[in-house]
């Protein structure tokens, strides 16, 4: 079955293995048409209300234009062990270039880990050919429109499309990405969902600090003087409204009084109630839901040259690396199937280099020099076209065994000049 210009899925509606949700489970709102919940400070968080926080959206967003930015080649694994790039393949098209006629391999991946990191899962539809059972496209799917089902002890995908049709895919037919499952390895856990509370307060910190500047940039006063009547006092009121936002209008600096009128005000500003601080410190909360260094997510505030470097090799090792690994096997085990030697996919890191011209420069050379890689591999990897004679492997022919030093070709000791 063809799907066109589906969504990417995710699956956060799941079912019990009984196919009974219980009344107290967050699914069971979810089952309700409520997919939205209530934290400890009565603020309604949702998905996209959470990603209304600038720290969430920059971390979304920061990790999945990472994963889908990566070179993902595809490799054949000879009888000898020694591993090719596969550079003429059906399937290399499909993941490398474009999953299907209507989307790249970067908005499908993009996409993909978008719903992952933040409803918690990230399905995709593999399309295969009836009796050779090639695979054609992969389709994401729409995550309120899939339900996760146990079937006797297997794991099914029912899809509502579009028209009221329902489709059951086979758990082989789904690339299914999970942020985190839950103790039964079924049900999975959304990270806004499980933190909701940390996500309701920076939704009420922001809400909070736009009051600040609410009338024109004018807090919230109180008016303190000698009222004759509570008619003057209207009359004060609506005087001030009106200087208020007559100075908003022409941007003046200054607010002009009637006499005997002063202005008290209520609250505090943003430097007193340490908004600022929170605001700090909810960045930091959220780089450990997502196992990411502040500095990703643009605060410097602790940074120096020297601990910003580590960071960001603490990002690909501890980070990005994990969501590689699980991408691959993923991929490979849906792909080509438990029993498959010959082929797996695989996403370049090297591609994070891709702007960074001297570390790249300074690769290649060390490579280059002690044999590991042609002059032809180092300029494929460049994009830059073969030489003549650069298939072959070289070396630093300085080095030599150390009980041979001082030695000349002849065996003799000196200078190599007779002396």
């Amino acid at each position: 079955m063809r799907f066109m210009g589906l969504e990417i899925g995710r699956a956060r509606r799941a079912e019990a293995r009984s196919g009974y949700v219980p009344q107290s489970s967050p699914e069971f709102l979810e089952v309700l048409g409520l997919n939205s919940f209530m934290s400890a400070a009565d603020v309604p968080v949702t998905i996209e209300t959470a990603l209304s926080v600038p720290a969430i959206f920059g971390a979304v967003n920061f990790i999945s234009g990472t994963l889908a930015g990566l070179p993902l080649n595809l490799f054949e694994r000879a009888q000898d062990g020694k591993q090719t790039k596969v550079k003429d393949h059906p399937l290399l098209t499909i993941l490398h270039d474009a999953p299907n006629p209507e989307m790249t391999s970067f908005t499908w991946r993009k996409h993909k880990f978008e719903q992952t990191l933040s409803g918690g899962r990230g399905l995709t539809f593999i399309e295969r050919t009836k009796g050779t059972e090639k695979v054609m496209n992969l389709w994401p799917l729409d995550p309120t429109k899939t339900t996760i089902k146990l079937v006797d002890g297997k794991r099914s995908y029912e899809y509502r499309a579009p028209g009221g049709k329902s489709f059951t895919y086979s758990a082989n037919e789904i690339i299914d990405i999970p942020f985190m499952l839950k103790a039964d390895g079924f049900c999975h856990r959304s990270p806004i969902m499980a933190n909701k509370d940390v996500v309701a307060l920076a939704i009420g910190a922001t809400n909070f600090g736009s009051k600040f500047f609410q009338n024109g940039g004018v807090p919230p006063f109180a008016v303190k003087g000698k009222f004759q009547s509570g008619a003057s006092m209207g009359r004060a009121a609506d005087d001030l409204e009106t200087a208020v936002r007559k100075a908003s209008k022409d941007k003046r600096q200054a607010l002009v009084l009637p006499e005997g009128l002063d202005i008290v005000p209520l609250g505090a500003d943003a430097q007193k109630s340490q908004l600022i601080e929170l605001k700090r410190f909810l960045i930091e909360e959220f780089a450990r839901i997502y196992s990411l260094p502040p500095t990703f997510l643009q605060d410097l505030s602790h940074g120096t040259f020297s601990n910003t470097e580590q960071q960001d090799l603490h990002f690909v090792k501890h980070t990005l690396r994990r969501w590689a690994e699980e991408f691959e096997q993923e991929l490979n085990l849906k792909l080509f199937g438990r029993e498959n030697r010959k082929y797996f996919v695989k996403l370049n890191l090297d591609g994070l280099l891709r702007g960074d011209f001297k570390t790249r420069m300074e690769g290649f050379q060390a490579a280059i020099q002690t044999g590991q890689m042609t002059p032809n591999e180092a300029r494929a990897l460049e994009d830059r076209d073969p030489i003549d004679g650069g298939d072959k492997l070289f070396m630093q022919g300085a080095m030599m065994p150390i009980e041979n030093l001082g030695q000349t070709a002849n065996g003799t000791g000196g200078n190599g000049n007779g002396a």
